[in-house]
């Protein structure tokens, strides 16, 4: 019988592995939002100096992860295992930034929760001692999801008040056995959950019953009270979606507003930004937990934190054939100081 699984969904690291660095790049109107001072790159016309959107994408990845093995003073040969994911179709915008690298290298596919799915399976095959040191990526750029999701800008399609910004950004982490933290404690990893929604433009609602899932299982496999957590952090679930979960939890009786916050809230002034329901994509919660989160656990700000990236696991090809929109959530526990070994 396994002595970490806790519950039907949770694992408890033995041995937590720490944030050892990480960094982020992002696009020019996320360098305009509240968390500018956050980001150790921003772009000023979101090509990267590249010459198409998806190469841009991908030279987003290279340069977040260039730029935490620089803090590190350390190459990429430094890394055991290479973790990345994107929104693109067979996910070239990892796979193309990987080849470089020469690395053992696992393509990952969660829509906007990648960097949630990256980090459980890095951080539980370093508990396990299959190797040292993980790097973690996940990317979304506006104009190569509009138009593989959507339209090509050049249409000019009207948004709908339910729809959230696609988030040109990429966070980049390098988990260690070792090191001063923040460190991963426990991880959730989702089951898909489907209420019917086929409104494509319309995310927060068809994610908000997976992250409802996923953290009533941690809370439940754990033990723990929302009340442990500074932050319980979502992906992307947008303005609706946060409504509409935490209208889910009031009617178990728990009241998570003083507590919840959402990246695709965090990432935009709505007020000064018009990106409607707020912004989505891998590269949202990956930007934002790099840069803002990371950093509120190391100063003190906050000593734990419940990471929970949410994605919508559709195509265009499905949504034209009517399916509706699948959803997932990975829910990751961070703690800034290392818990007792069991």
């Amino acid at each position: 019988m396994s002595k970490k699984k806790l519950g039907q969904q949770t694992v408890a690291l033995s041995h937590p592995p720490s944030f050892l660095t990480c960094a982020n790049v992002v696009g020019q109107l996320e360098g305009q939002g509240p968390l500018a001072q956050t980001f150790d790159l921003i772009d000023s016309d979101d090509t990267f100096g590249e010459s198409t959107w998806e190469k841009s994408e991908s030279a987003m990845q290279k340069k977040a992860l260039t730029l935490a093995l620089d803090k590190l003073g350390q190459g990429a040969s430094t890394l055991d295992w290479l973790f990345a994911g994107d929104l693109l179709n067979q996910c070239i915008g990892s796979s193309f930034a990987a080849r470089e690298q020469h690395l053992p290298f696992f393509g990952l596919y969660g829509a906007c929760s990648t960097m949630g799915e990256g980090l459980i399976l890095a951080s539980m095959a370093l508990d396990g001692d299959f190797g040292r040191r993980a790097g973690v990526l996940a990317s979304s750029h506006f104009c190569t999801a509009e138009r593989q999701y959507r339209t090509p800008l050049e249409y000019g399609s009207q948004r709908t008040p339910t729809a959230q910004w696609t988030v040109t950004g990429a966070g980049a982490v390098i988990l260690d056995r070792e090191g001063p933290g923040p460190y991963i404690t426990h991880v959730t990893p989702g089951k898909i959950v489907d209420k019917g929604v086929t409104d494509t433009n319309n995310m927060g609602a068809a994610m908000t019953p997976a992250a409802y899932d996923t953290i009533s299982a941690h809370l439940r496999d754990t033990g723990r009270s929302p009340d442990f957590y500074d932050l319980i952090v979502t992906g992307d679930l947008g303005e609706l979606g946060r409504t509409l979960l935490l209208e889910l939890f009031q009617r178990d009786g728990v009241d998570l507003s003083d507590r919840h916050t959402d990246c695709g809230l965090l990432i935009f002034d709505r007020v000064r930004q018009d990106v409607h329901a707020g912004g989505s994509g891998c590269g949202c919660c990956a930007s934002v937990l790099t840069g803002y989160l990371v950093e509120g656990l190391r100063s003190g700000k906050w000593q734990n934190i419940l990471f929970c990236p949410t994605g919508a696991l559709h195509s265009p090809t499905s949504s034209l054939q009517g399916e509706s929109v699948p959803g997932i959530c990975h829910a990751v526990a961070l703690s800034a100081q290392r818990p007792s070994f069991k």
